[in-house]
C-alpha cells in the first residue's frame, strides 16, 4: 500500500502561479506512472499530466502547456507546477500513482491523495 499526501493548494488570481506538491509513502517500488487529477464541482475527474516514475517522460499533458509536470525520486515526489492560472482550473486537485505504464483513465491507478484545492479568481 502506498500513500500519498497533496500540498500546495491555494487561492490565486487569474494569471498567477501555484505548485502542488505530492509525497509518496509506503509501498512506493512497484509504482510506474504518477498523475495529477482534477475535479471541478459539479463535473468528472478528469487527468491533468502524468508522468513516468522511473524515467521521468511525461506520458499525459492535458493542460494546453500551461502546467508542467516533474518528479523527484530520491524524495518520492511528484510536483505539478501551474502557469497563467484560470478560473476553470479552480478544482480539487488529486495525486494518484499507478501501477502500470501509459495510464490515463481513473480506473488505472490504484492509489489515490486526499486532494488540495485550487482556487482561482478572476
Amino acid at each position: 500500500q502506498a500513500q500519498l499526501v497533496e500540498s500546495g493548494g491555494g487561492a490565486v488570481q487569474a494569471g498567477g502561479s501555484l505548485g502542488l506538491s505530492c509525497a509518496a509513502a509506503g509501498r512506493t517500488w512497484n509504482i510506474v506512472t504518477m498523475g495529477w487529477f482534477r475535479q471541478a464541482p459539479g463535473k468528472e475527474r478528469e487527468l491533468v499530466s502524468a508522468i513516468n516514475w522511473l524515467s521521468g517522460i511525461i506520458t499525459s499533458d492535458y493542460s494546453g502547456g500551461r502546467f508542467t509536470i516533474s518528479r523527484d525520486r530520491a524524495r518520492n515526489t511528484v510536483i505539478l507546477q501551474m502557469y497563467n492560472l484560470k478560473p476553470e482550473d479552480t478544482a480539487v486537485y488529486y495525486c494518484a500513482a499507478s501501477l502500470v505504464s501509459n495510464a490515463r483513465s481513473i480506473s488505472q491507478y490504484e492509489y489515490w491523495g486526499q486532494g488540495t484545492q485550487v482556487t482561482v479568481s478572476s
